[in-house]
């Protein structure tokens, strides 16, 4: 897709409303660290990110979230476009409170629009503390897919953070941080490959052969073990070799001469065999995915952010995962680390913070001064023909407005529609529309005619799925009992449903919903709706106007 939002870009602003502005698939990586659910109040590094939570003016800036905050109509959007994530969301409301459901609601919304602005060719690493690390990989498994679930990081962050205290601890030390990397097809790229140090190259490749290349010695996996069970495939006699065992050897004999030929299997003087895995075709060692090599920021890397993250980190995820000239985005780029790290290995780099010193803390760093001369200028943060000299010094470039997306004529991955823009402001919500068809249509199953014994046995359903191009009003409604509901799911029509309910006998007597006359009546009450709002022009549906 066409890149709309320049490079090397900081928008000063919340990252909802830049994501959503953001043509599909022109990220190579996003790497970042979004605010923890905590529930703690504390000032500078979480930032102000505000949809329909709101607090007083105080300075101080919570990391919390509650239920009755939460937009109801990001629920209903959510629910019906991405019923995989509700039911993740409805889970950690279940099992652990209703809080923590407000934070993945708006986690997830910017998960969604994270997930269409990456290309088929990217991935995410998406930073967090075990406060709520398993509802989140829920989350991200309903957004990303569970096959582009890639790997879970640990970085451990301390030794210990177990404290003294005269009563008996109760749990382990809290000393590591999560990492969920995702990618966003399997075309996605991968290098987390490391250069061995010169003291790891000589303990590991111990040996010189006569022409002075070091190796070392891989004979024991020359042959299969015999607890890897019998082989016949790969049990043959090689240059008056065999294995005793059924289970044979490891490579076929082609593969075993092309070897030999290179000079990586040698027949030893006392006539056995040896393996050889040379230096020169050493790729490097893999990372792993626990992380316990890289220290919490120190010295002059420390900016004062209680949250901030060691550059060595994010230089590792942004080395494994991108290439010079790559596009890294980071939506909570708080204290910069993410955009300073892409910037020192030569990528394009995209941040976006609410907080009103988020340019201050790019440029300084930048500008490479110590925590001490940055604290001595810190009074120029507001001083703004400062900041845009170093702005313009550096070539960043500085938004106060989100960006135009200009892809939504082409096919794009569906994206929850921003809930406040009035002209897009939805009919009727899910309960006016669950209160509506009862009121009309009286208490009776559009499926299977079943009559409970009051509303709460009827769920709100599309007549036509989602996925067959339904739309979420009135109009394309209908109330099932949750036997049917579960039976049609997202990829049954209401007419299909019945039909089959009628085959298989689970119709019951009575008087069936007149589907053509139901619809006729919604969707007159659609009309009727949209006409009678003033901001809404004439509705141009069909013939009915």
């Amino acid at each position: 897709m066409h890149q709309n939002f320049p490079d090397n870009a900081l928008y000063e602003m919340d990252n909802l409303g830049v994501l959503r502005g953001m043509n599909s698939q022109t990220v190579d990586l996003i790497a970042t660290d979004p605010p923890f659910n905590i529930k703690r109040n504390r000032s500078g590094s979480a930032g102000h990110y505000v949809d329909n939570w709101k607090w007083g003016d105080t300075g101080i800036l919570p990391d919390q979230w509650k239920w009755n905050e939460v937009h109801p109509k990001w629920l209903e959007e959510i629910k019906d476009n991405h019923t995989e994530l509700y039911y993740a969301i409805d889970t950690a409301k279940q099992c652990q409170s209703e809080d923590t459901a407000a934070f993945l609601c708006f986690l997830s919304v910017r998960l969604m629009e994270m997930h269409r602005i990456l290309k088929e060719t990217g991935s995410i690493y998406l930073h967090c503390d075990p406060t709520a690390s398993h509802y989140i990989k829920m989350c991200m498994d309903a957004i990303f897919g569970t096959k582009n679930y890639r790997s879970e990081i640990t970085w451990k962050r301390a030794t210990s953070t177990q404290k003294g205290s005269q009563h008996q601890s109760k749990r382990w030390g809290n000393n590591a941080d999560i990492i969920f990397f995702y990618a966003k097809s399997t075309s996605t790229p991968l290098s987390p490959e490391r250069e061995l140090t010169e003291t790891e190259i000589l303990k590991k490749f111990k040996h010189v052969d006569d022409n002075g290349q070091r190796y070392y010695d891989d004979s024991a996996h020359i042959w299969c073990s015999p607890n890897m069970g019998a082989r016949p495939n790969l049990c043959y006699e090689w240059r008056g070799f065999v294995n005793p065992h059924a289970s044979g050897w490891r490579l076929s004999r082609e593969r075993l001469e092309e070897e030999y030929q290179k000079g990586n299997i040698v027949i030893r003087p006392d006539g056995k065999l040896e393996r050889r895995k040379y230096l020169k075709d050493y790729k490097g060692a893999s990372f792993g995915n626990i992380w316990d090599d890289v220290s919490p920021p120190s010295g002059e890397e420390r900016t004062g952010s209680p949250d901030q993250k060691p550059l060595a980190l994010y230089e590792r995820i942004i080395q494994a995962s991108s290439k010079e000239g790559d596009l890294v985005l980071d939506p909570f780029c708080g204290c910069a680390t993410t955009i300073i790290a892409a910037d020192n290995l030569k990528r394009r780099w995209v941040g976006i913070d609410r907080r009103v010193d988020a340019r201050y803390h790019i440029v300084t760093r930048l500008m490479g001064i110590s925590k001490k001369e940055r604290e001595r200028i810190e009074k120029y943060a507001t001083d703004k023909n400062w900041l845009d000299r170093q702005t313009a010094k550096y070539e960043i470039h500085y938004q106060t407005d989100p960006p135009v997306r200009t892809d939504q004529d082409s096919s794009t991955v569906p994206e929850l529609a921003h809930v406040y823009p009035h002209h897009l402001e939805p009919l009727h919500s899910h309960a006016e529309m669950h209160q509506i068809l009862v009121d009309q249509f009286g208490l009776k199953c559009w499926g299977c005619n079943f009559v409970p014994p009051d509303r709460r046995y009827l769920h709100l359903d599309h007549i036509v799925p989602k996925s067959d191009g339904g739309t979420n009003d009135i109009d394309n409604r209908a109330l099932l009992c949750q036997p049917c509901n579960s039976k049609k799911s997202n990829t049954m029509s209401l007419t299909s449903l019945r039909r089959q309910n009628k085959k298989e006998g689970y119709t019951q007597q009575g008087e069936a919903i007149n589907l053509q006359a139901a619809l006729s009546w919604t969707r007159s009450l659609l009309v009727q709706t949209i006409r009678e709002r003033p901001y809404q022009p004439a509705l141009p549906i069909g013939s009915g106007g």
